[in-house]
């Protein structure tokens, strides 16, 4: 019973900055990893982040490495992402998902996904 809540979406400028949260229903929320990814309209979904149960493993896609950073707080349920350097090309519905295995960034590894939250970049 794992349901997932992203929140911290909305619209920045360039070079602004947003916080994604993404809090978590269960207990046992501390045992699956969690990816982030993204869809622009007319695009395909696509990887940014994810990260290990521990925390201890972090993976990036090469558009953001440098500017969003993945980080969990398993005590609150909560796993964060922290956008930095913020570009119009960062527009798209941010989605967290769940998943019992080792982070990955295909999408089918994640059994559990959030409805998404809104982050709009304006030039």
């Amino acid at each position: 019973q794992v349901q997932l809540v992203e929140s911290g979406g909305g619209l920045v400028q360039t070079g602004g900055s947003l916080r994604l949260s993404c809090a978590a229903s269960g207990r046992t929320f501390s045992s699956y990893s969690v990816g982030w990814f993204r869809q622009a309209p007319g695009k395909e979904r696509e990887f940014v982040s994810s990260i290990s149960w521990s925390g201890r493993l972090t993976d990036y896609a090469d558009s953001v490495k440098g500017r969003f950073t993945i980080s969990r707080d398993n005590a609150k349920n909560t796993v964060y992402l922290q956008m930095n350097s913020l570009k119009p090309e960062d527009t798209a519905v941010y989605y967290c998902a769940a998943g019992g295995g080792l982070p990955t960034k295909r999408s089918a590894a994640y059994a559990y996904w959030g409805q998404g939250t809104q982050v709009t970049v304006s030039s």
